[in-house]
């Protein structure tokens, strides 16, 4: 699996693409998210899932808006490239790169 037309660069595609996986909407990321955390950080990889870290409290999609940020961020793109799919309310997400084509 590759990126598409290059929006994100090969480097940080590798970098995301254990967690990445193709569904009918498109190239899918697993997230889980800790809230709450000392700062905001993409930590690695917790089975199979990136591992997205927030300051964020868990109230009112402030967590889910940081968390498309710190992707976004990581990944050079804006966050209006991201949309969560499934887990609005969970700290398993799924997020879908959109408009990468």
């Amino acid at each position: 699996m590759t990126p598409m037309q290059g929006a994100i660069s090969k480097e940080k595609f590798a970098q995301i693409a254990p967690a990445v996986h193709q569904e009918r909407e498109g190239l899918v990321v697993s997230v889980t998210v800790i809230p709450r955390a000392p700062k905001n950080e993409i930590a690695g990889f917790r089975n199979g899932s990136l591992l997205v870290k927030v300051t964020a409290a868990p109230e009112k999609g402030k967590a889910n808006e940081a968390v498309l940020a710190v992707i976004a961020d990581f990944l050079d793109i804006t966050p209006s490239n991201l949309h969560i799919l499934r887990g609005h309310t969970s700290r398993n997400k799924m997020v879908l790169l959109q408009n990468m084509g």
